[in-house]
């Protein structure tokens, strides 16, 4: 299978960079240069600071891919899900591009994310940048921690990776993001109690909360695919905030195009009795957008072509031999 960006599996990182743009440029085939472009800065920053375990990721959005890949497309790539159920709802906020930064060091997170907005600044303009960070031992600025049921080991290459099903695709993932703004004011008016209750979990050792219901957290994210399995997407989600605002930036990265969409069908409209995901009634979703991480060796090909078509990205060993020749060159 052809080699997945190493942001999308990666471990844990003290520090991470969010940006997102939009593109303002036709140049579609300068755009896919500097796209391979961001993957050598992460390397060669990867090759100097081993010690800041720099990692990221380049996707593109739903709504951008058909102009700079415009006979390539991954199956089931779709616009990020706009729900609202009540005074829950998803939002949605495209952007042509996502590139996440996550670094061991604040230095070198700062300085990769200048150096890309550097690199693409002739050809897009800013949307958003986030800074998040590691809070104490990975959990949410809520006090509980993020993402404790993720999977492990080979399991999130399982749960994140497209493989041989969708071939020109094998090594990408499907990229989701929100940005949600924590209404911590309310939040810490509630007992421990109350809040162990609407997480479904305790706030100490993350163990399940006995008889906590069907409206809390862990039950309402507990979605499972159409055969059972179990979980359908790797959350790769890290808090961020200031004095005036905290909250968490929620990203993930899954095979299964449609696993965000059950996911958050499970959280707003819950079950025919009502039973939502109470957390929502305290952090609130601002942002949305849907995007595809492809594969390195997409990315890299796709730079070298200045009229892309579908067949030339399906990898083999003769075209990554000449991909990775023409890189270093």
């Amino acid at each position: 299978m052809s080699q997945p960006q190493k942001g999308i599996c990666a471990e844990p990182n003290l520090h991470a960079q969010y940006l997102l743009f939009n593109v303002i440029d036709d140049d579609f085939g300068a755009i896919r240069s500097k796209l391979a472009q961001c993957l050598e800065i992460f390397d060669n920053y990867e090759d100097e600071h081993y010690e800041a375990m720099v990692t990221g990721v380049v996707a593109i959005g739903n709504g951008f891919w058909d102009d700079i890949y415009p006979n390539a497309r991954p199956y089931g790539l779709a616009p990020f899900p706009d729900m609202q159920c009540d005074d829950r709802f998803a939002p949605v906020m495209p952007a042509d591009l996502f590139v996440q930064i996550r670094t061991d060091r604040l230095d070198i997170c700062h300085e990769i994310g200048v150096k890309v907005v550097e690199l693409l600044q002739f050809h897009t303009e800013m949307v958003e940048q986030v800074r998040a960070f590691r809070y104490l031992d990975g959990r949410d600025l809520t006090g509980f921690i993020v993402s404790g049921d993720n999977p492990m080991g080979q399991k999130k290459f399982d749960v994140a990776i497209v493989g041989d099903e969708d071939e020109a695709f094998a090594g990408g993932s499907f990229i989701h993001i929100q940005r949600y703004r924590h209404d911590m004011f309310r939040w810490n008016t509630l007992t421990e109690a109350q809040q162990e209750e609407i997480m479904g979990r305790t706030k100490e050792h993350n163990l399940p909360v006995l008889d906590s219901g069907l409206s809390s957290h862990a039950f309402r994210t507990k979605v499972t695919g159409s055969n059972g399995e179990y979980p359908i997407l790797l959350n790769q989600s890290m808090p961020y905030g200031n004095m005036s605002v905290q909250g968490l930036y929620f990203v993930s990265c899954s095979a299964n195009p449609s696993a965000l969409s059950k996911y958050l069908y499970s959280r707003i409209y819950g079950d025919q009795q009502g039973q939502y995901d109470k957390l929502l009634d305290y952090s609130t979703a601002e942002t949305g957008a849907a995007f595809f991480a492809p594969s390195l060796s997409f990315i890299k090909q796709a730079a070298l072509l200045s009229d892309p078509d579908e067949s030339s990205f399906i990898d083999t060993d003769n075209t990554q031999m000449a991909i990775d020749a023409s890189v270093d060159e």
